[in-house]
């Protein structure tokens, strides 16, 4: 089956889901990654700033990232980096429609929306609206996972806290390609104790593992699902 990944930025694909994105095609599922955001713009005052070539070699990055998971395409859209609530969300959502039309997808994953990060939190409302449950909707399951860096930095209570209910047990190998994967994104790696550095993400899949039983977790909040 196909298996769509839905981030607002250049690896966040990785930070939430790349364990699991090597644990399908190790299961032979299709897996695909629409970028909607472009990346690294906003650390400058205006998004002209930016060096030249950074949008493109971000864009090199996943590519590479995606070579070491197996992930069969990527897909960019290049919305304004921390600036998509300057955009209308209806163009965010027709994105992803676009992308659900032409790939058919049974499973969705996406960020979780109470992120501190807007771009997250309106990328999540983007993919609940156009994954909205009519009778011809193919996706069957819909989930939503953490970004270290932005999820935990929300300080959330109630609703907006990420409470995962669904855990994915990784291979030691499978968690291993993610950490490879990450590697690509030679800009956005950070040193420990920041928290998109390997050591934290291998803090991060143990703390799950601890919670569900396994040496090596990815959790994730079930959404929505449907079954067949």
């Amino acid at each position: 089956m196909n298996i769509l990944v839905v981030a607002a930025h250049p690896d966040d694909e990785i930070l939430g889901v790349g364990g699991t994105i090597a644990k399908h095609v190790d299961n032979g599922d299709g897996v695909y990654a629409l970028i909607l955001g472009e990346g690294g713009t906003s650390r400058f005052e205006n998004r002209k700033d930016a060096q030249e070539g950074l949008v493109e070699a971000l864009h090199g990055n996943t590519r590479k990232a995606a070579a070491v998971l197996g992930i069969r395409e990527v897909s960019f859209e290049n919305f304004p980096d921390n600036r998509f609530d300057s955009v209308d969300l209806l163009d965010i959502v027709k994105a992803v429609e676009r992308k659900i039309g032409i790939l058919r997808p049974s499973i969705v994953y996406t960020h979780h929306g109470g992120d501190l990060n807007v771009d997250h939190t309106l990328t999540y409302r983007a993919v609940l609206t156009a994954t909205r449950p009519m009778e011809d909707q193919p996706v069957q399951e819909l989930y939503a996972f953490e970004t270290v860096s932005s999820t935990e930095w929300n300080f959330a209570y109630g609703d907006a806290q990420f409470a995962p209910n669904v855990f994915v047990k990784l291979t030691k190998e499978q968690f291993e390609r993610k950490l490879t994967a990450m590697q690509a994104y030679e800009t956005e790696l950070c040193a420990y104790p920041h928290p998109r550095s390997l050591d934290m993400l291998r803090a991060v899949a143990c703390r799950w593992g601890g919670v569900a039983g396994a040496r090596y977790v990815e959790a994730f909040e079930a959404v929505r699902i449907l079954h067949p």
